[in-house]
């Protein structure tokens, strides 16, 4: 088959909810099976369904995405060069969903071995779904529930003991707590695409990234923390939003400039919808922790995360 073949005059959609555009979870693991066996028939009986069932459902994505995926012969079946490409991305997509379902089972897990996790919500939101998932392996009985929220947050809830371990981002151990720094982070100043900003020929200077009113998160956040203390003061804010992933949708839809992490942002400067600035005179960086009310490091499962985190 054609990588262009038709599929019957069926044209994928171009607009309308992602879930009508992008196969279900269901489908992208069949094509995985199909590339690594070299088999629909193999494919279809290591998922537990019928070859026929296994055929109709390779027809209807290929309908869907409208390029052929798979050439079937009596030797076998062999992915189209399209089908290739296709299988690179649906591993990202499974390997992504394994990662949600691991949170999602932590969010929802009561058994008798528990961890209560804090953490601010750069950490919560792009960190911690790969340690919960490495940490499901190794303690499949263990249930964790998660507490997101700003740094500041974070720090009441392990004083009063909601939670046995957090994660912080800002510039200073609260009282009462002990740390240990687990990673660096990078915090970079982005725009939309149309932001005057995104014409410079030469680094923003720093004292004119103070002076420019920011979306920003609210007081307490790590983030907004360490923007305050490198600038030495900030202008009032533009919006004050209370997650990273309202942040950003105010920066892509064009309402001003915001400084975020690094790990947030890769997929969105990846795809130009938002633009890094480049900043001279000063230097964005922070250190990341795990933090614990002060006295032994935690144990148990505590401990295992906190391994996961530095491996």
């Amino acid at each position: 088959m054609s990588m262009t073949e038709d599929h019957g005059g069926d044209r994928p959609p171009s607009a309308g909810p992602l879930a009508h555009r992008v196969p279900d979870l269901g489908a992208l693991e069949l094509l995985l099976a199909v590339a690594r066996l070299g088999s629909l028939g193999g494919a279809a009986r290591e998922l537990g369904i019928t070859q026929p069932a296994a055929s109709s459902r390779v027809r209807s994505m290929e309908r869907q995405l409208g390029v052929a995926l798979v050439d079937r012969s009596p030797r076998g079946s062999r992915l189209t060069d399209a089908g290739a490409l296709v299988t690179d991305w649906a591993g990202r997509i499974v390997e992504a969903a394994e990662a949600f379902d691991a949170g999602a089972q932590a969010l929802r897990d009561r058994r008798d071995s528990r961890l209560r996790v804090a953490a601010s919500m750069t950490i919560a939101e792009y960190l911690l779904p790969g340690w919960l998932l490495a940490l499901r392996a190794e303690r499949p009985d263990t249930a964790v529930s998660l507490l997101a929220g700003n740094s500041a947050a974070v720090a009441e809830r392990l004083v009063s003991g909601e939670a046995d371990v957090g994660f912080v981002e800002g510039l200073t151990v609260p009282a009462g707590l002990d740390s240990v720094v687990i990673a660096h982070d990078r915090l970079i100043v982005v725009t939309a695409p149309s932001h005057v900003w995104a014409r410079r020929r030469r680094p923003l200077p720093a004292g004119e990234l103070a002076a420019t009113p920011l979306i920003l998160r609210e007081e307490g956040s790590g983030t907004r923390q360490v923007l305050d203390a490198a600038l030495g003061g900030l202008a009032r804010p533009l919006i004050e939003l209370s997650s990273t992933t309202a942040v950003k949708a105010a920066v892509v839809g064009g309402a001003g400039p915001a400084v975020l992490s690094e790990l947030a942002v890769g997929e969105e400067l990846a795809l130009r919808r938002l633009v890094r600035i480049p900043v001279d005179g000063v230097a964005l960086t922070r250190d990341l922790r795990a933090v614990w009310r002060t006295g032994p490091p935690p144990a148990g499962p505590a401990r295992d995360l906190l391994s996961l985190t530095r491996a």
